[in-house]
């Protein structure tokens, strides 16, 4: 009788602590889904901006030569800051799991990614120069913010490529071609500033603004959303 009551209970104990087992999410779990969440917020993010340019009243902002942050001198600063921080929590997302799965972090990328996200925020925080009414601190902030994020991402998804994707070079490329079209759209910026130093006229007429801005951004984003979507699919190890 004791050797079947014994193994009664370990019956009882194996049921018991399989359906705790099933009932349970492990740790593993929950990182799996944590480049998934930063890929649907970022894609979220990117659609309201771009639904900012085909919906009234903000389609009637020019896209080649008015900035993004046009959008947030109106009514619909709320759209426009709403995307932006969307994009920035999933971006904050996506670089965590790079840190966690990469098996050798590129610390690199990592800090660029949060120069990146912070960036977000304080363009939030501080809106663009109305400069119907004329030049502000917050504006200037604004433009500094800008810059950081242009330039913070794409040279950190040249970081990561390798190190996320060590065996996937499809992957690797795909991640580095967005981000070199969006470093080559900043540098039309750069030749209009030297240009302007030579004589020539202001930068932000030399260049198509409002169109190099948003390849600018663009191109690095759609290099984040592979970096991220390729974390997804292969599913690398955390370690």
């Amino acid at each position: 009788m004791a050797l079947v009551d014994g193994g009664a209970d370990r019956i009882e104990s194996d049921l018991a602590h399989g359906e705790a087992s099933r009932g349970s999410v492990g740790p593993g779990r929950v990182e799996g889904l944590v480049p998934l969440a930063g890929l649907l917020l970022v894609a979220a993010g990117s659609a309201v901006m771009l639904l900012l340019h085909v919906i009234p009243p903000t389609s009637a902002v020019d896209p080649v030569r008015r900035t993004l942050s046009e959008y947030a001198l109106g009514d619909a600063k709320w759209a426009f800051d709403g995307s932006l921080l969307l994009i920035s929590v999933g971006s904050a997302l996506g670089f965590r799991a790079l840190a966690r799965r990469a098996p050798r972090p590129p610390m690199t990328a990592v800090v660029l990614g949060a120069v990146w996200t912070v960036s977000l925020v304080v363009l939030v925080a501080f809106t663009k120069t109305d400069w119907a009414v004329g030049p502000s601190t917050g504006g200037t902030i604004h433009r500094y913010a800008s810059v950081a994020a242009f330039l913070s991402l794409p040279v950190a998804l040249l970081f990561a490529a390798r190190p996320v994707f060590p065996d996937r070079p499809g992957w690797q490329w795909a991640v580095r071609g967005c981000a070199v079209v969006s470093l080559l759209w900043f540098g039309s910026i750069v030749v209009g500033v030297a240009n302007m130093a030579a004589g020539g006229p202001p930068w932000w007429r030399f260049v198509p603004l409002g169109l190099v801005e948003r390849m600018v951004a663009f191109s690095a984003v759609v290099g984040l959303l592979v970096l991220v979507l390729g974390m997804v699919r292969t599913r690398r190890p955390i370690g």
